[in-house]
């Protein structure tokens, strides 16, 4: 597959209540639109498992010649646990020129490199130094730069100052479950992994293993209906794609059929009962509207 990365986007739907909202000048309630699409690179960095407990002589013998290392000369080998965080140039520029690209298509002004450069220096520091020079190729299109740490603190004050952003492995994983607290949750995050000559559409929370034996089904279907939609986008039908998602606007906005996270219920069998909307439901309230 030759993945380049896994594209999340994390887009508020009016009438909602789980999105985000704030106190306003003057203590006045606001609602901010919130649609920011995640580039993850998403096959290196701390999760590819490069690690030991224990760690071999020769990865000792390696660390010793980093002088950030001469505190734990003196540390026991069993003592001591050792994580990977491993770049590449390539899988930079593919993931950083395809966040780009994606802004360009779907009219984004800017695109954030959202790491740990001040800290974290080679590493995200060469994600940084992607965003720099892919930019060029793309005046239009401003690039931004943040740390993970104050991007969390920002994306609950102002997330609708962000549009496209990117960031390596795990910040990535973070800032994209951040975002998607925003709109609604997990029952409301798709995502697309991306290959060079193939990609794979999925919601974000994958299977969903606790519910699978509940009858009727209870989990909500709009992220899985809204990784279609990014499907239809990739593939070129955009006016299919925004069908889709208007319809899924419409129920939302109605708030006459909402699943169990959308009332805030605990997710059990007796979620039904209490006036939630099954996952059969959810989608026929949406098909009605196409």
């Amino acid at each position: 597959m030759r993945n380049v990365g896994c594209i999340r986007p994390c887009r508020s739907f009016p009438g909602n209540p789980l999105n985000f909202i704030r106190r306003g000048p003057g203590g006045a309630i606001e609602e901010p639109e919130v649609d920011v699409v995640i580039f993850r690179q998403n096959t290196e960095g701390l999760y590819v498992g490069v690690e030991w407990t224990n760690p071999p002589e020769v990865v000792r013998s390696a660390l010793a010649t980093h002088k950030q290392f001469k505190p734990y000369q003196s540390v026991p080998p069993e003592d001591l646990a050792v994580s990977c965080r491993i770049f590449t140039r390539r899988a930079c520029e593919r993931i950083v020129r395809a966040a780009f690209e994606h802004a360009r298509r779907f009219g984004y002004k800017s695109v954030t490199v959202c790491e740990k450069p001040n800290v974290i220096r080679e590493t995200s520091g060469m994600m940084l130094e992607m965003g720099r020079t892919v930019q060029k190729e793309f005046p239009g299109i401003q690039l931004w730069d943040t740390n993970i740490d104050a991007q969390m603190m920002w994306l609950t004050k102002n997330p609708e100052d962000y549009g496209v952003i990117v960031a390596g492995n795990m910040f990535g994983d973070i800032v994209s479950d951040g975002f998607a607290g925003l709109v609604g949750g997990l029952g409301f995050a798709c995502s697309a992994n991306l290959g060079e000559t193939c990609a794979v559409f999925e919601p974000t929370h994958g299977s969903a293993p606790k519910y699978e034996r509940l009858s009727p089904s209870i989990v909500n279907p709009i992220a899985m209906i809204l990784s279609a939609c990014v499907m239809l986008d990739r593939l070129g039908e955009k006016e299919r794609a925004e069908s889709i998602r208007g319809a899924v606007a419409a129920v939302v906005a109605e708030g006459r059929v909402c699943t169990y996270d959308m009332l805030k219920l605990p997710g059990g069998p007796d979620a039904i009962g209490r006036g939630a909307a099954s996952t059969q439901q959810m989608t026929d309230a949406i098909l009605a509207k196409l």
